[in-house]
């Protein structure tokens, strides 16, 4: 069997600000990581991995470095086919600047945004990719909230009609005979010390 262990990456300020990322830049706050840190123990405390991936934006590549650390194994690859949704010219705006700008139908205008189904396609084919080129192996993958969401509905829609994925979170893929299964999502019991959050 294929493990893949998927983990978003730790908070921004700009996610406690509610603002847009997509595919900016923004490193992690001092939350995200102490969020980080606490992945990477329990990550430690459970079944050893046999590798780690991580988007290449440094949110995600930091958030893989911590655990990277803890776990006393390299980062093996940093790719930009599971970086976040790209965002286009809604990047760094809060949802009152959007309809203060575009108005309340700004979702209807082409700003540049990713397509859904795109985002979905590259992360599915990544997944996939992961699990051909590596059978029976156990892969962390530290990615992004909209990315992985999309990923799991594009790879079991029946089980995810809808996602939404906590910062650090970890979901399980696991993969036997060609068929997936998702026995863990959105697990994040190691923050429990660090309540309340910020």
């Amino acid at each position: 069997m294929t493990t893949i262990g998927i983990v978003r990456h730790g908070i921004t300020e700009w996610n406690r600000l509610r603002i847009s990322q997509g595919c900016a830049d923004v490193p992690l706050n001092d939350t995200g990581r102490k969020q980080a840190a606490a992945i990477a123990q329990r990550l430690a405390e459970e079944n050893p991995w046999d590798l780690i991936v991580s988007s290449d934006l440094s949110r995600a590549r930091e958030t893989a470095e911590i655990i990277a650390e803890k776990l006393q194994m390299p980062i093996s690859r940093l790719d930009q086919r599971i970086r976040e949704i790209s965002c286009g010219e809604i990047e760094g705006t809060t949802e009152a600047e959007r309809l203060e700008k575009w108005g309340a139908d700004w979702r209807s205008l082409d700003l540049g945004m990713e397509k859904t189904e795109d985002v979905a396609a590259r992360g599915l084919a990544f997944i996939k990719e992961l699990a051909e080129q590596h059978p029976g192996k156990r892969i962390l993958m530290v990615s992004h909230g909209a990315l992985i969401g999309l990923t799991l509905q594009a790879l079991l829609p029946d089980q995810f009609l809808k996602t939404d994925l906590d910062n650090t979170s970890i979901t399980i893929l696991e993969q036997a005979e060609g068929l997936w299964q998702c026995p863990l999502y959105n697990c994040t019991k190691h923050l429990t010390a660090l309540q309340p959050m910020e």
